[in-house]
């Protein structure tokens, strides 16, 4: 395994730091270039979730992807788009060092939770809305992630909003156009990209209304969707392990069903 860091946005604390796979397999069926996984974790954009970092990141490790942990901007440094912008440039800058990194430039996925799944989907939303080209370059779309995951994700500013998160990244208070502009599912349009959700029914801190708007907004406008909604469990179950002190057996297959949709979605055996 080869370890990288770099920083995605000069002037920024963000940090994106990367797992990555030598090259595997005999000369006849070597595998030179890998799927890549950029991990957001959650905090609603006031706090780094560390169990929804590296123990996600290592998990799509084991299972024959690049993984990547972008640590992102939060508190008063979540506005002006910036944790958007550290995400697009994480995405840019993975393409363009793809061969270096062993990365297939067609095969990135965003993966985020709770907060970081607003992030993540932000950007599988925005990657080309007009009004954040307005403060970001996108060098011509080589920011666009080829799929993203959401867990229990922050989606909608609606009354089923998570409104501590929507204030630290939009910078305004509920109702007004700045917090309004970040409810997604009004977001998605033909150009978003294929997406995995998972929720549980019982969430009491991001309702799983979310999910369920998201998942018909990316129906709406015919983007691949697949949606798994667990009966119960609290929030930030991650990957549902004894590990990090979220064990929940039954849960804790979205990450196999996760591993399938990607084999699918990007036709690549993991």
């Amino acid at each position: 395994m080869e370890f990288v860091k770099f920083q995605p946005l000069p002037g920024s604390s963000a940090q994106v730091e990367g797992y990555l796979h030598l090259p595997s397999g005999d000369a006849q069926n070597r595998r030179e270039a890998f799927p890549a996984v950029v991990v957001c974790p959650g905090g609603g954009y006031e706090s780094i979730s560390a169990h929804e970092a590296d123990p996600v990141a290592l998990d799509f490790l084991a299972h024959g992807c690049q993984a990547f942990v972008l640590t992102y901007s939060i508190g008063e440094e979540a506005k002006d788009f910036r944790p958007l912008k550290e995400l697009s440039e994480t995405v840019r800058r993975i393409r363009e060092n793809a061969a270096q990194w062993r990365v297939d430039p067609e095969k990135i996925a965003v993966c985020g939770f709770s907060a970081g799944g607003h992030l993540a989907a932000s950007l599988g939303t925005l990657w080309n809305d007009p009004e954040f080209l307005k403060h970001y370059d996108s060098h011509g779309g080589q920011n666009r992630p080829n799929a993203m995951i959401l867990g229990y994700p922050v989606i909608t500013a609606d009354e089923f909003a998570h409104e501590g998160s929507l204030r630290h990244v939009s910078g305004c208070q509920p109702g007004e156009p700045g917090y309004r502009y970040f409810s997604l599912e009004q977001h998605v349009t033909k150009d978003t990209c294929p997406a995995f959700l998972w929720h549980t029914m019982d969430d009491d801190c991001v309702p799983v209304e979310n999910s369920f708007a998201m998942a018909a907004a990316l129906h709406r406008a015919g983007i691949p969707c697949e949606a798994h909604f667990f009966p119960t469990g609290i929030h930030g179950l991650s990957v549902c392990t004894q590990e990090i002190g979220m064990p929940h057996p039954h849960n804790a297959q979205w990450m196999d069903l996760c591993l399938r949709w990607l084999e699918a979605t990007f036709g690549y055996t993991l």
